[in-house]
């Protein structure tokens, strides 16, 4: 199966300084491949080289080294880019427009009717959850409601691969979960999703598979259970109605609880440790299951690790 982005030693030096530039990389021979309806992460810190790999790939600058393709296609190429979309990091609109008439202006720079690019920006500024507000002047919105915008603009030409740098950026916790439900919906529609965030929730949530960079390099690729260190370290159970000799009784056997509100109680038990044994032993005495969870490393936790190690290689190498 052809990738839906294919990136090989892609490389990308700046020069830095005024009286004696020198040259700067902030990418270095970064390789990966996308598989078509994934929904891929690409994680680093401020400066990875994050947003330096998506201008890239929509050959807003050139790389010093290496090559990337787009749907089996060279970036660039004509066709591909009217099967793709793009968020930039800090969309930049006519602000003297309104959220309708900047979608149909848009719209029609693909080809489509006036009544297409009408009934496409009124459908995906529905999608995005923009309403009255939709005929109001851009310059009057917060930063949260042209973000939306810009998710809206990214698909009015149904793209099959969609670049998005940082979605979440400016989204209050509502706009943060519509937008997850979207790219959910999405990918059940097959839509390649190729996004970076600092968000590692969302990742966690939304991605297949991730990425994570580091000072320009490629520290880590895959799925969250194949990375290092991704594995369940225990067991939390919260249940309530517990007794208190059934609680000194558990004190004795070293069996951690945390009192939480409403009289729930929270159990940590060892990977080892049966959860299902245990729930029944709390049943026996009288206690009701509130909810079972693995205790797992999280993407936080490998995020940071990846970061640190990365880190230590550079200094290293230098």
């Amino acid at each position: 199966m052809t990738p839906a982005i294919d990136v090989e030693d892609l490389t990308k030096d700046y020069k830095v300084g005024f009286w004696r530039p020198r040259p700067y990389r902030a990418l270095d021979r970064l390789t990966l491949q996308v598989q078509p309806g994934e929904v891929f992460g690409f994680l680093g810190p401020n400066g990875a080289g994050k947003t330096t790999t998506l201008k890239l790939l929509m050959q807003l600058v050139f790389p010093t080294a290496g090559r990337a393709s787009i749907l089996g296609r060279p970036v660039g190429d004509l066709g591909v880019r009217q099967r793709i979309g793009y968020l930039p990091e800090n969309p930049y609109f006519y602000d003297n427009l309104t959220a309708e008439e900047l979608l149909e202006y848009f719209a029609s720079l693909f080809g489509y009717s006036r009544s297409d690019c009408q009934a496409r920006a009124s459908r995906l500024l529905d999608e995005v959850g923009l309403g009255a507000e939709r005929r109001m002047q851009l310059r009057k919105y917060s930063k949260g409601m042209v973000q939306r915008v810009g998710i809206a603009q990214s698909l009015l030409n149904d793209p099959e691969v969609l670049f998005l740098d940082e979605p979440m950026s400016g989204l209050d916790p509502l706009g943060r979960r519509d937008i997850r439900e979207l790219i959910l919906r999405l990918r059940e529609r097959g839509t390649t999703i190729f996004f970076s965030s600092h968000i590692l929730s969302d990742a966690e949530t939304l991605c297949s598979r991730v990425a994570i960079v580091a000072g320009g390099r490629l520290a880590t690729v895959g799925t969250l259970r194949d990375m290092s260190g991704f594995e369940v370290r225990g067991w939390e159970v919260v249940m309530t109605g517990v007794a208190s000799t059934v609680l000194a009784t558990l004190a004795s056997r070293g069996v951690k609880a945390t009192t939480v509100a409403d009289g729930r109680y929270t159990f940590d038990l060892p990977k080892d440790a049966s959860a299902e044994a245990f729930v029944a032993e709390m049943h026996a005495g009288g206690a009701r299951l509130v909810s079972v969870a693995p205790v797992h490393t999280t993407l936080e936790e490998i995020f940071v690790q990846q970061v640190h190690k990365a880190g230590s290689a550079r200094e290293g190498a230098l």
